[in-house]
């Protein structure tokens, strides 16, 4: 009977927790109150009243990254590369190999300048951890 009185205190702290809860996730949002507005018109007393203008917002300025062709790098990593960090599928990887290689370098892919420089360093990284040379460069659009 002892131990009934110690839960006792609980259970009831616990329905009136439980109430609240049940109180707030009920309860219908209230409306913030209204701003004070001051009449607009020659009370004299030196009050500025600015319009707000909408700012426009320049896109982001794009970089391409650029891969460029290396005799010692094999084409078939340079095409997993391109399907693994551009998400480009194996024919179109391989074109943008063949490019790379005929042409000494090709676009992989045009992205926000962050981005851009982000897909710069898994390429490289990916290069230097199977031992290749490959090289990979981020360029603004113009």
């Amino acid at each position: 009977m002892s131990r009934l009185r110690h839960q006792l205190p609980c259970v009831v702290q616990c329905a009136t927790a439980l109430d609240r809860m049940i109180f707030m996730a009920t309860k219908p949002p209230s409306q913030p109150p209204a701003p004070k507005t001051r009449p607009a018109g020659g009370e004299g007393d030196g009050a500025v009243v600015l319009e707000r203008r909408t700012q426009r917002v320049q896109p982001p300025k794009m970089h391409q990254v650029v891969m460029l062709n290396d005799d010692y790098t094999p084409m078939e990593f340079v095409v997993v590369v391109i399907q693994e960090f551009f998400s480009k599928d194996r024919e179109t990887a391989t074109q943008i190999m063949l490019k790379i290689h005929l042409d000494g370098k090709a676009v992989c892919g045009v992205y926000s300048r962050d981005v851009a420089a982000t897909k710069v360093d898994q390429v490289l990284e990916a290069a230097k951890q199977a031992g290749h040379p490959l090289q990979c460069v981020s360029e603004p659009l113009e």
